[in-house]
This record gives C-alpha cells, sequence and structure tokens, in this order.
C-alpha cells in the first residue's frame, strides 16, 4: 500500500512537470497538444487524490464509490472512466480488489500509441498502472505456483512418514 502511494505521488509530481512547455512557443494548429497535456495531467492528479481519498473511507463508502465509477464507465468510456475505475479495483485491502480486471480495462489504453504521436499524460499513466498491475499479478501466480509445490511436497513426506509407520519392525 505504502509503495503505491508512493508510486502515484511520484506520478503526480512528474504530472505536475506536463504543464511546463516552451514559452513563446505557438500552439500547434492541429489541436494544441500541450493543451490535451496539460488537461491530462490535472486529470492524472485528480485520479491520483481521488484514490487516496477512497483508500481511507470505511468499505461501504468505497462500495459506493465502485459503483459510481463502474456506472460512469458504462456511460463514458473514455480513458479517465476507465483509469478510474481500473485504480479503484487495484485498490489493495478492498473487499472488492481485482487487479486482473483493473489490468484488463488499461491494457488497451497502455497499448496504444505505438505508430501514434506521443502518448499524453493519461495513457503514460495508465501504462505505468497497468505495469504495476502486471507485475503483481506475476508475483501472485508465482506464490500460487510455490504454494502449490509446498503442498505436493508435504503430501510426499506425509507418505513417507505413513509408510514408515506402517513398515514391520
Amino acid at each position: 500500500m505504502i509503495r503505491i502511494v508512493a508510486i502515484l505521488c511520484c506520478i503526480s509530481v512528474l504530472a505536475g512537470c506536463a504543464d511546463l512547455f516552451t514559452p513563446g512557443a505557438a500552439p500547434a494548429a492541429s489541436g494544441a497538444p500541450w493543451v490535451r497535456d496539460n488537461r491530462e495531467s490535472r486529470q492524472v492528479i485528480e485520479l491520483i487524490a481521488y484514490t487516496q481519498r477512497v483508500a481511507a473511507l470505511q468499505a461501504e463508502e468505497q462500495q459506493r464509490e465502485l459503483n459510481a465509477s463502474t456506472q460512469m464507465l458504462s456511460k463514458d468510456r473514455s480513458a479517465y472512466a476507465r483509469v478510474r475505475l481500473a485504480l479503484l479495483l487495484a485498490l489493495p485491502g478492498t473487499a472488492f480488489n481485482d487487479d486482473a480486471r483493473a489490468s484488463g480495462l488499461l491494457e488497451s489504453l497502455a497499448g496504444a500509441g505505438v505508430s501514434e504521436p506521443p502518448p499524453g499524460p493519461m495513457q503514460q499513466f495508465a501504462g505505468l498502472l497497468h505495469a504495476q498491475l502486471s507485475e503483481r499479478l506475476r508475483e501472485q501466480r508465482r506464490t500460487a505456483q510455490l504454494k502449490e509445490q509446498l503442498e505436493a511436497l508435504k503430501a510426499v513426506e506425509r507418505n513417507i512418514i505413513e509408510r514408515e509407520r506402517a513398515r514391520p519392525r
């Protein structure tokens, strides 16, 4: 939990740096990318603050926020709505924690931008969050695999002990 909060804080600092642009530079005629980046930077910071606020809520209130975010995503399939729901699903220690579903929500955002112009702050944040969730899922699978191996070794050990007891002396 502390690690995630630290990462989110670092991202907010980096997102704040996206507000800086070259003084005197005119906005691009095709949609002013720095305007999009500035708006997305503010959205990323807002999402981080929102997640920190929800993490401090009681379980019942967290569930209400999850329901609201799920409804928001069903009405609006924007990157903002996807990342908001993914952040809630990725909150550790909640009854609704679902890293696999959160990762799935972010997959298209994290994978986009390979042949497109440079990704904006929201897409970069989604990529970072997706990478963190993917790593957490890999660790969970590895832990489950090690537990299975341990149980198999315990079963072998029990069989050996039973054979030793059954052997006539």
